[in-house]
């Protein structure tokens, strides 16, 4: 279920950050999941969900610091824990989105030729 008001509150977050990075080369926006994400060379790397969360593309090890260090979850997708994304709250806030966006960018930008 899409709660429109918390993706809303997620997509103000997101936005300003995602008209930065599509300023990079190589980086614009595109379709992932149901909703638009930020992408590298046609790669998603980071986008909102549903309840307004941010979801980001990083390597397994990095999720695992990132739960651990209680500031998200592994992205859950039919019951399944996605094993390089992670799902971030807005709570979280925005200066740790922004740099959880980046650290996604640079990873995804490394992985794809």
């Amino acid at each position: 279920m899409v709660d429109r008001d918390a993706m809303a509150r997620g997509r103000e977050v997101f936005d300003p950050i995602a008209d930065r990075l599509c300023a990079l080369p190589g980086v614009d926006i595109g379709r992932m999941f149901g909703t638009e994400g930020l992408r590298i060379r046609g790669k998603v790397f980071a986008f909102v969900v549903h309840n307004g969360s941010l979801v980001v593309k990083l390597p397994e090890r990095r999720v695992g610091e990132v739960v651990g260090e209680g500031v998200g979850a592994p992205m859950v997708m039919r019951d399944r824990p996605m094993r390089e994304w992670a799902e971030i709250p807005l709570d979280a806030g925005a200066e740790r989105w922004v740099q959880l966006i980046d650290e996604a960018r640079v990873f995804v930008d490394s992985i794809t030729p």
